[in-house]
């Protein structure tokens, strides 16, 4: 029996829509096979109370070299490339100022010791001031950036994403997911709601079985998160299991969003941010009114996130209520209400926000980024080198997975002829 495809693509996130992409691109037949009713993974734009809100990734980091602004403009999506509202603190609250500047300069201060830290233990919480006053905030701020305490973090890896990042964060108006969904090529079969649940390699390539039957392919291309790579989700061939060990190393941190709705009369200003709690390492990050629309979205990260998933939805409501309070006063209550709240960590079939290398672990990354046998390839934000976290990332490993398949076909036909 013939292999019905060249190349089946497990996952249907940015990697599995950039190999799709490079795939099409080249005149090859793929397959993408999605565990979610929806594509985009955890890119995802939801219409909620009228507005496109991100739930997901939200924003074009490096944007002067991310790959999804050239697809974004070559399909008439409008790229915002204005300041992000995190550079402009809201003017109505009452900001101790010099505990700010403070703040920020041990954040810095953390960064920096980071590169003793790297040629040693590579535990980035031993570059935390012993003691240290603003302790707290460091430890939030790297849970928004890398989603677990810093004892978790590779120093190493976290310098890496530092050193490669141009600083340049630009916006999608209609959404992140909605241009992520709206990229898969045409030429491309999908199939949405069908988690692979078995891959078997064959004498001419590999065998992906689903609920639905199994398809063959000459290749497979997995980009599935690492949480669900180092599970027991997906059965892989003998022989597999460095690279479960190496997304072991990789665990996904948590980070969550909440966003809840203004209401009419209350006067925020459009577009600004405020931080919650300078001593709180659970504290949110809150964007105001983005886009001029009446919602506040609060960024929870590491230890904050966590509330979420422990606790559930309506606790986290309660946490950054209480922050917005504290921010702007008692009178903000009566003028927020609940709109949504993100669950990713709790989603089996992505099971958290993006990769992290524990210490010493940051070369975990390219052994998961290996070939297996020229027939199963891997992809997915925790492969790349340096952009791991992000959706170009995710984009351009499947890009250079699709690459490497395409070369072991040919390689392979060349030796059949």
């Amino acid at each position: 029996m013939g292999n019905a495809f060249d190349v089946i693509i497990v996952g249907g996130g940015a990697a599995g829509i950039g190999a799709a992409r490079r795939l099409a691109s080249q005149g090859s037949s793929a397959l993408l096979l999605a565990a979610s009713s929806r594509l985009g993974g955890r890119a995802h734009t939801q219409d909620l109370g009228g507005y496109p809100l991100d739930l997901g990734c939200e924003w074009l980091h490096s944007g002067d070299r991310n790959t999804w602004v050239g697809i974004a403009e070559a399909s008439g999506f409008p790229v915002d490339r204005g300041e992000p509202p995190w550079a402009k603190a809201h003017p109505g609250i009452a900001e101790d100022e010099e505990a700010q500047e403070a703040a920020q300069r041990a954040y810095g201060d953390w960064e920096e010791r980071l590169r003793t830290v790297a040629a040693g233990s590579d535990r980035a919480s031993d570059a935390l001031e012993p003691s240290g006053p603003w302790n707290a905030y460091v430890r939030a701020i790297a849970g928004f950036m890398s989603g677990v305490a810093p004892e978790a973090i590779s120093a190493t890896d976290y310098l890496a994403y530092d050193d490669a990042s141009t600083g340049r964060n630009w916006h999608l108006p209609l959404g992140y997911g909605t241009l992520v969904a709206a990229s898969l090529p045409p030429s491309t079969t999908l199939r949405l709601a069908t988690p692979a649940e078995r891959i078997d390699l064959t004498a001419d390539g590999v065998a992906v079985t689903t609920r639905a039957g199994a398809v063959r392919a000459g290749a497979a291309i997995l980009t599935v998160s690492t949480a669900v790579l180092a599970g027991d989700a997906i059965r892989l061939p003998a022989g597999t299991e460095p690279w479960r060990d190496a997304a072991a190393d990789l665990p996904l941190g948590r980070n969550e969003k909440i966003f809840l709705e203004i209401g009419r009369g209350a006067a925020f200003e459009p577009d600004t941010h405020a931080y919650g709690n300078l001593h709180d390492p659970r504290s949110a990050a809150y964007s105001i009114r983005p886009n001029g629309w009446p919602v506040i979205e609060a960024f929870l990260g590491g230890e904050g996130a966590r509330i979420l998933e422990k606790d559930g939805p309506a606790a986290g409501f309660d946490f950054v209520s209480a922050e917005l309070v504290s921010l702007f006063g008692s009178a903000v209550a009566s003028v927020i209400r609940p709109l949504a709240a993100t669950s990713w960590s709790r989603m089996a079939s992505i099971g958290g926000a993006y990769s992290c290398a524990l210490p010493n672990k940051s070369k975990a990354r390219a052994r998961l980024a290996r070939p297996f046998e020229d027939r199963l390839f891997f992809a997915g934000e925790a492969t790349h080198p340096s952009d791991f976290t992000t959706a170009h990332g995710a984009h351009d490993s499947g890009r250079r997975a699709a690459d490497e398949a395409m070369a072991a076909l040919r390689h392979r036909q060349e030796e059949a002829a």
